[in-house]
């Protein structure tokens, strides 16, 4: 049984970013509701393959019948492991939608969303790792101070770090609500759902390792995909897209790239097009692709 997770976003972009081949082998990192992965193996003929990641379980109610496609349920950071399990050296393209699903947001049980109460987990693969109720409860004032700023972007990051450690010095900060309300002192009305996106944006982020995966799902990609293949990244806020704009440009995630003796940087990639974004009439009927940002790269 498919579940709806959401639209596909940037398709069209996406598929003619991937400069599809007939026979190619493709790699969907995030699943989801299918929608790019159906796309994908209706424009490849019977000699094509795609191979979709996703660590969600209820991602894999989602699996297509279609003897195409090999559905790995696990993180994309894993990549190159399951390549070699299933016998796949190099492939034509990788396409990454990067961030949470309307499925998940919309679940109120999975803690990601503001807008619900729910238990506060946010974990994208709720049977590994830890919680986000972990993460709130036993981070030191100093980490949490940290995560808020490096991940939320947010310039009281210390205030917000004191008020949770304070509240949960007399009772544990247990769900959504119970967080939205501890905080709710410190969020100007006027911005209450901008900064609570942002608080648990961070909190997300840190519990999922989301940029670190991101970074080795961009390091294995130049080692995977073939000459002239493409990687297609679809990303929702700056610190992902950032990494992503600096890896095609550099080939690193530094301030300056790694230069051999000669004064050459080792740079996988070339970038294709320009920045692609969705247009008004796409926005108008998904709404989760308002802030999406799609960069298209060729493997050199």
């Amino acid at each position: 049984m498919m579940r709806m997770y959401h639209k596909p976003v940037l398709l069209d972009a996406c598929l003619e970013g991937l400069a599809l081949k007939e026979s190619g082998t493709y790699i969907d990192v995030t699943f989801g509701g299918g929608g790019h992965t159906k796309a994908i193996l209706d424009a490849i003929g019977s000699g094509g393959k795609v191979i979709a990641f996703d660590q969600d379980e209820d991602a894999a109610e989602n699996s297509l019948d279609d003897d195409r496609l090999i559905f790995v349920h696990q993180n994309f950071s894993f990549l190159q492991r399951f390549l070699r399990f299933h016998k796949i050296d190099k492939v034509d393209g990788i396409l990454a939608d990067l961030g949470v699903s309307s499925h998940q947001i919309d679940t109120p049980e999975r803690g990601f969303s503001t807008r619900f109460d729910g238990p506060l987990d946010m974990r994208m693969n709720s049977s590994e790792g830890v919680s986000a109720r972990d993460v709130v409860n036993t981070y030191t004032k100093e980490q949490l101070s940290e995560i808020f700023y490096q991940y939320g972007e947010l310039t009281n990051a210390r205030k917000i770090a004191l008020r949770i450690v304070e509240q949960r010095s007399h009772k544990p900060i247990e769900t959504t609500l119970e967080l939205t309300e501890t905080l709710s002192p410190l969020v100007p009305v006027k911005i209450k759902h901008k900064m609570m996106a942002q608080i648990f944006q961070a909190l997300r982020i840190e519990v999922n390792q989301e940029l670190e995966a991101l970074k080795s799902l961009l390091e294995q990609s130049g080692e995977v995909i073939k000459s002239n293949g493409r990687l297609c990244v679809i990303s929702y806020h700056s610190l992902e897209d950032r990494l992503v704009k600096r890896f095609i440009q550099h080939g690193c995630f530094d301030s300056e790239p790694v230069k051999d003796e000669f004064g050459h940087s080792h740079k996988p990639f070339k970038k294709v097009g320009q920045l692609a974004l969705p247009s008004e009439t796409e926005i108008k009927k998904n709404k989760r692709a308002r802030s999406a940002k799609l960069r298209i790269a060729e493997k050199i």
